[in-house]
């Protein structure tokens, strides 16, 4: 299962954790998923979406 919102595509994006003395990590930012019930195609089913896609209104819950 892919770690990625199934409505914008929206996946982990990578970098560098820096610290104080320069140091580098590598490591990686995860989208904030979230599993909902929500009417794809006029059918209730899971999907994994961001919770940008949420807030802007780009899924349609189901009850």
């Amino acid at each position: 299962m892919a770690l990625a919102c199934e409505i914008c595509g929206k996946k982990p994006s990578y970098g560098n954790t820096v610290s104080h003395a320069n140091n580098l990590r590598r490591r990686r930012w995860n989208p904030n998923l979230r599993r909902v019930k929500a009417v794809v195609g006029g059918v209730r089913k899971h999907v994994r979406v961001c919770t940008a896609c949420i807030r802007a209104g780009r899924v349609r819950k189901a009850a």
